[in-house]
C-alpha cells in the first residue's frame, strides 16, 4: 500500500520530465507494429473505410485533450 501517493506522483513526473526521447526507438517501434498488423491480414482494409466512425470518435477525444502542466503546480 503506498503511503504517501504524492510524493509518488511528484517523482514519477519528475523522471518523465527527465528522460529523453529515443525518435530512432520510437520509429523502430512502430515500424514494428505496422508489420505486426500486415502480418494480421488488419492492413491493408478490405473496404477503406471500415471504422471511419471509431477513428473519428478517437480524433476528437485526442484532439480536445488539454496538455499537462509542466511545472510542478497544482
Amino acid at each position: 500500500m503506498i503511503k504517501n501517493p504524492d510524493q509518488i506522483q511528484r517523482l514519477e513526473r519528475e523522471f518523465i520530465r527527465k528522460e529523453k526521447v529515443d525518435v530512432i526507438r520510437n520509429f523502430q517501434i512502430v515500424e514494428a507494429m505496422y508489420y505486426e498488423a500486415v502480418d494480421l491480414g488488419i492492413i491493408p482494409l478490405k473496404t477503406p473505410l471500415d471504422g471511419i466512425k471509431t477513428t473519428i470518435k478517437i480524433a476528437k477525444v485526442v484532439n480536445n485533450v488539454q496538455e499537462t502542466p509542466h511545472k510542478d503546480s497544482k
